[in-house]
C-alpha cells in the first residue's frame, strides 16, 4: 500500500482562521486517501523549538512514498524558515520519498497521486 505524509500547520494556531473548519476539511481529505488505498498520516506542526524533532520523528516513522508540504506553510511568508527546514529535512530523513505540494486543502489526494 502506498504511503503519504502530509506536513501542515496546526489549524488552531493560525490567527484569523476558523481552525475547526480547517481541521474538518483536512480530516475529510485524509479520509479520501483511505478510499483510494493510500496509507496517509497528517503531521500538524507549529514553528517552535520542538518542530525539528517532531518533523524528524514523523519523517522516520516509516518509509513514506510521498511527503506533501501543505500550502499553509508554503504560502505564508513569515513561515519561510519553517518551509526551508522541512524541504531540507525530507531528503535527509525520508530520502526515498517524493515531495509534493497542494494548491488547496481539497486536492491533497491529487497532489500525492501525481508523485505515486
Amino acid at each position: 500500500m502506498p504511503s503519504t505524509l502530509l506536513i501542515g500547520y496546526e489549524p488552531q494556531a493560525i490567527p484569523g482562521i476558523d481552525g475547526s473548519a480547517l481541521q474538518a476539511a483536512l480530516d475529510a481529505e485524509m479520509a479520501r486517501f483511505g478510499e483510494h488505498g493510500i496509507d496517509a498520516h497528517m503531521e500538524l506542526v507549529v514553528h517552535d523549538e520542538q518542530v525539528e524533532s517532531n518533523l524528524v520523528a514523523a519523517l522516520t516513522r516509516k518509509p513514506w512514498d510521498v511527503v506533501i508540504v501543505g500550502g499553509g506553510i508554503r504560502k505564508s511568508e513569515h513561515l519561510l524558515p519553517l518551509f526551508e527546514l522541512i524541504v531540507n529535512l525530507i531528503p535527509r530523513h525520508a530520502p526515498q520519498a517524493a515531495i509534493a505540494f497542494n494548491s488547496t486543502v481539497g486536492e491533497l489526494l491529487e497532489a500525492a497521486q501525481r508523485r505515486l
